[in-house]
């Protein structure tokens, strides 16, 4: 598990295509190279670590995974969120993000509101039902915060801290990222379904279905 809060801004020194998917070389300069088997978050997308020496590690991305996230389009030099699994005893500062990606968005108006960069994202129709105001989003692996929640999109408001330490400054409309919906959600909507409060077709909290 993560917390959506990005350590480290990372660059791909390597990518290389191997038998079962992709080979990243990730320069990620933290304090400390992570071990063999240590979870990493790349773009939002959770990695299991090969080999760490002097700042860089190695992971393969699978085929599967190349196809459902943004990582297919990584090239030499591209920068990265780069976050480390949450330990007992760590500051939650964000929300629970699993590092399991649910979709691949795509961001419409990128626009300056005073201090903050306000980013359009047109969320697939599959996790519209998800997204809330005021409730959580991770793009990219960063925990974002809900502005708006429009019929087809949701907006996010980027402060200072987040664009010069995060790949966000990067956006641009049409740009690409990786989605993942806040998971107590997807716990709910399971939790109504099998009570009868809630009719996964319809998408719509059914009151006739209701248990006690």
């Amino acid at each position: 598990m993560f917390s959506g809060i990005v350590e480290r801004v990372g660059t791909a020194e390597g990518v290389e295509r191997v038998a079962s998917g992709t080979r990243l070389k990730i320069r990620s300069d933290f304090e400390r190279d992570p071990a063999a088997g240590e979870s990493v978050a790349v773009n939002g997308v959770c990695l299991t670590v090969e080999r760490a020496s002097s700042g860089v590690f190695e992971a393969v991305v699978v085929g599967e995974t190349l196809r459902r996230t943004t990582l297919g389009s990584l090239e030499v030099g591209s920068r990265v969120n780069l976050g480390r699994a949450v330990r007992i005893g760590d500051p939650l500062g964000g929300h629970w993000v699993q590092g399991h990606v649910d979709a691949v968005a795509t961001l419409g108006a990128v626009s300056r509101d005073a201090a903050d960069v306000r980013v359009e994202i047109e969320i697939p129709p599959a996790f519209r039902r998800y997204v809330a105001e005021k409730g959580s989003l991770a793009v990219d692996g960063v925990s974002l915060t809900v502005a708006a929640a429009r019929e087809t999109s949701a907006v996010v408001a980027l402060v200072p801290y987040t664009l010069s330490h995060t790949i966000a400054s990067e956006y641009a409309p049409g740009g690409r990222v990786n989605l993942e919906v806040d998971i107590v959600a997807r716990y709910l909507e399971k939790l109504l379904e099998a009570r009868g409060y809630f009719n996964e077709a319809a998408g719509v909290a059914s009151a006739a279905g209701r248990t006690r």
